[in-house]
């Protein structure tokens, strides 16, 4: 006869309010991504170690971005079925093994296949991130918690570059993964001794269809199409912005490419304020009014842009990138508000949202993103670039306006003191 250990109950209103718990959110969701900031600055070191042309040795990072789109869409449907502490284990404990792959690869293709590999155990902890806070807070909280653990993630995330630099300038390459494959073994450690099971099946759902019954009554929903839609191609903006982005200020400026990374990290910096101030701004507002609220800025800055293409001002980096801080900051708004919406559905399905979410994030990102390159490099001015970030921005409202019916919610003022008391305990 097997014996299963039980799964220990869970206090959700205590552990909603645990620090603990927040920094679990915050480096599961942050180590596949900075796994792979950490490698780009060693990119040109992999193709002389290896004397390959340097394209083959981007597919480290290509391929590395394919991974992290499927395992979403696997590994959300699978949490759904068998909790999110399995799965999140069995991911984590992959990347593990394959870091350890990278860490001793003696050919490139044999660095390639660890890299896919380890991003597949590593996107568990994007989408479990997202689903575990979903069964942790109600609805209007998600959006809030969701912002916050981006906000702290961010930072770590805009200084991995510099550090997998500074790793593989003083040490080599493999240093990189040495400490990437450290980093992820500790992540799992922790969340196997501090992160109970936090998916709880409700009576009626212990028969459950699994991933085609939950896509199903997903899909069929033109709220939770509404809600993904709005976040996804909120996302594309900053794909299609980070791809066509060099090439307008190296190409069409005449600027560095220092330079340009220095300009490019303002779209950062106004991206992480963005999400601090959601969630300062959510225990006051409703997801929608928030989701409206950066929709406006997202607009607005886009179109100022464009307004500074047409006149000529924007061949300046200055007009560029700081009117964009304006449209990133309405997209934090924007993408933590609509994956709260998006996950609250179907809340016993919140892995496979969550899935589906990433999927398009990440797989449909990468084609904007070359949508973006062609744009900056076969254009002597901006504004085509501009354009696509408007009519972007209009799909995300279009999302809004045709599928989300429009709710009346009053927000007391005993909610908003319980949900900032949240805030504070965190913080």
């Amino acid at each position: 006869m097997n014996y299963s250990p039980p799964i220990p109950k869970v206090d959700v209103v205590d552990l909603s309010k645990s620090r603990v718990m927040l920094l679990l959110l915050v480096v599961m969701t942050g180590i596949a991504p900075i796994s792979l900031y950490m490698l780009v600055p060693a990119l040109p070191e992999l193709a002389r170690t290896f004397d390959a042309d340097i394209s083959i040795a981007q597919m480290t990072v290509s391929l590395y971005m394919v991974g992290l789109a499927f395992s979403q869409l696997i590994m959300g449907p699978l949490s759904d079925k068998f909790g999110r502490r399995p799965v999140l284990l069995a991911g984590l404990g992959l990347m593990v093994i394959a870091g350890i792959g990278s860490s001793f690869a003696l050919t490139l293709p044999q660095l390639i296949a660890a890299r896919f590999f380890q991003a597949l155990g590593g996107a568990t902890g994007m989408v479990m991130s997202r689903a575990i806070i979903r069964d942790l807070y109600p609805r209007e909280r998600v959006g809030a918690m969701i912002s916050l653990v981006i906000a702290v993630m961010m930072i770590a995330q805009m200084l991995s570059p510099l550090a997998g630099g500074l790793l593989e300038t003083g040490f080599g390459w493999r240093a990189i993964f040495y400490v990437v494959t450290a980093s992820s073994l500790v992540v799992t450690l922790a969340i196997a001794f501090f992160l109970p099971e936090t998916r709880r099946r409700a009576a009626s759902d212990v028969s459950g269809g699994g991933f085609i019954a939950d896509s199903r009554v997903l899909l069929r929903s033109r709220t939770f199409i509404g809600y993904l839609l709005c976040y996804v191609v909120a996302s594309w903006i900053i794909f299609t912005f980070a791809g066509g982005g060099p090439y307008v200020v190296v190409t069409q400026m005449g600027r560095t490419s220092a330079e340009y990374g220095a300009w490019f990290a303002t779209s950062g910096l106004a991206y992480l304020v963005g999400n601090l101030c959601c969630v300062r701004f959510a225990p006051r507002r409703t997801i929608e009014q928030l989701i409206w609220f950066g929709l406006a800025l997202q607009f607005g800055g886009a179109m100022l842009n464009v307004v500074w293409g047409l006149t000529g001002l924007n061949q300046n980096p200055a007009w560029l990138f700081l009117t964009h801080m304006i449209v990133m900051f309405g997209n934090a708004f924007v993408m933590s508000n609509g994956a709260a919406g998006a996950l609250s559905i179907r809340p016993q399905a919140a892995g496979t949202a969550s899935g589906m979410m990433g999927f398009l994030q990440m797989g449909l990102g990468s084609l904007c993103s070359q949508f973006g390159a062609w744009l900056g490099g076969h254009f002597a001015t901006p504004v085509p670039l501009n354009i696509a970030l408007v009519v972007l921005s209009c799909g995300c409202a279009a999302a809004m306006i045709f599928l989300v019916p429009r709710r009346k919610v009053v927000v007391t003022e005993e909610m908003i003191e319980k949900a900032e008391g949240e805030e504070t305990g965190l913080l």
